[in-house]
């Protein structure tokens, strides 16, 4: 019998108004029978949830204490949370291993945040004028309810990205997984169970983002939206939502720069973990090259000498570095970008073929700017090396997009990093390392469409909390 993904509401798991099947990335074979909500389920759920919130106050150590155990826990069943994040999205073992120990660490530095939540005092008595005797200080508390609709891409990581930081500020969630992606979601919701915190302050349902998705929208419920995925979703929210807060990591097009100065073996190696992890479906996935000129031809023979040497397959296999990407459609569409940007003049240098799911780890030289794959978002394992003579030309085509969520450059030469860093519009700009350069701790937020709103554990607390003032005149 089938895997059942439930819903869980109300305290306990439930079974849908309807059921889908979860297939296998790679091979296809049934997976999981997942349950999709219907509306009255999704109104239980976010009321159920606004009722557990009000009436649990649970203390920031408590809060502490239930993030650090499911911390402890995730770690102590690490295979098994690894076997479900593969059969989720089909990403190798050694991505799969990568997701659930940033997991673990965004658990942990959620619950430390959760004791460190803390006002300030307000100098009453510097204001001109001000009455004496008079105290101000801030407090801070929780908003109440927030929505997490989590992708495809990080089902375990984004998720606790949002889920963490929200009950360490002390809110209570619900939760919506990408419907390609409901496993990890069930298992993370299971596992703060049975850490311990109280079943009416979490809440999972499934389902499409034009049903479960609009109607979690439309309702008066959450006080907060934490949204990864694309600029038109995103954008879509915000209408819906009106003034309610948000937090929205969107589209991007990721681009790094290989100055003739450069270390040329370090920048392709981490260029290679780079556009190719998650068979490139990372929103800061490196997806164009700017190799200067003078050191093209030698960056490129590293690159493709890397690429050409590795797997693309089985995402079980230890060996593999590129599994399949998310559906057979997706493959379909990025294998026939790369065969348009072929018959547009680029040349494959590595790579460049398709079998069902698996899209090869391909790098393109001689694309055009006008090329989807130069242009769009490719969300696959494509990367383009494009050759530049001028920096500051290169940075201003880095920067002639929507986007503006992350760039790398590698330079031995600290003016052009600091150019690189008052120059690129980017939330991100990473010195000797890749567009996808990341740790959980730090500040993660983008330029122009692609977001707004800070992730983080410390930042994302912070956001998913109000400020309140106090003031306090002697009697």
């Amino acid at each position: 019998m089938a895997v059942q993904a439930q819903l869980f509401y109300g305290g306990r798991w439930t079974d849908g108004v309807s059921v889908s099947e979860l297939r296998d990335k790679y091979d296809g074979a049934l997976v999981a029978e997942v349950h999709e909500a219907g509306a009255e389920q999704v109104t239980a759920a976010l009321e159920g949830v606004a009722r557990g919130q009000a009436e649990h106050r649970l203390t920031p150590y408590e809060r502490f204490e239930i993030l650090s155990r499911t911390a402890e826990s995730v770690r102590g069943r690490r295979d098994e949370f690894v076997r479900t994040v593969v059969a989720d999205t089909g990403f190798t073992v050694t991505d799969a291993r990568r997701e659930v120990d940033r997991a673990v660490q965004t658990l942990i530095l959620s619950g430390e945040e959760a004791k460190r939540i803390h006002g300030e005092m307000v100098p009453w008595d510097a204001a001109s004028g001000a009455a004496q005797d008079r105290y101000a200080f801030t407090v801070r508390r929780p908003l109440g309810v927030v929505c997490a609709i989590t992708p495809f891409n990080s089902p375990l990581n984004t998720l606790t990205h949002k889920v963490a930081p929200a009950l360490a500020a002390g809110n209570g969630v619900v939760v919506k997984p990408a419907t390609y992606t409901p496993l990890s979601a069930g298992l993370l919701v299971r596992t703060l169970l049975e850490a311990g915190l109280p079943e009416s302050l979490i809440a999972v349902v499934h389902g499409g983002g034009s049903t479960v998705g609009q109607w979690l929208l439309e309702s008066r419920v959450p006080a907060f939206y934490a949204f990864t995925g694309s600029t038109e979703v995103g954008a879509h929210i915000q209408r819906t939502v009106g003034l309610r807060r948000t937090q929205l990591e969107m589209g991007s097009l990721s681009s790094t720069v290989v100055c003739e100065d450069a270390d040329l073996t370090k920048a392709a190696a981490a260029c290679v973990n780079a556009a190719f992890r998650k068979a490139g479906q990372v929103c800061t996935s490196v997806q164009r090259l700017y190799v200067h000129a003078g050191v093209v031809d030698d960056f490129a023979a590293e690159l493709t000498g890397i690429v050409a040497a590795s797997v693309a397959g089985d995402p079980r296999d230890e060996k593999t570095l590129v599994g399949p990407v998310i559906s057979e459609a997706e493959a379909v569409r990025i294998a026939s970008w790369i065969d348009r940007a072929v018959q547009g003049g680029a040349r494959v240098m590595a790579g460049g073929t398709r079998h069902g799911t698996v899209v090869e780890p391909t790098v393109l030289t001689g694309v055009g700017a006008d090329m989807e794959v130069h242009c769009r978002e490719v969300f696959g394992p494509v990367v383009s090396v494009r050759p530049y003579t001028d920096l500051d030309r290169a940075m201003d085509e880095i920067n002639d997009t929507p986007y503006g969520l992350s760039a790398g450059i590698f330079t031995a030469d600290l003016t052009k990093a600091l150019d690189a860093v008052e120059k690129l519009d980017m939330g991100s700009v990473h010195i000797n390392e890749t567009s996808s350069n990341r740790v959980d701790l730090m500040p993660y937020s983008g330029a122009k469409q692609s977001g707004m709103g800070i992730e983080g554990p410390r930042y994302a607390v912070h956001e998913m909390t109000q400020q309140r003032l106090v003031t306090l005149a002697r009697p």
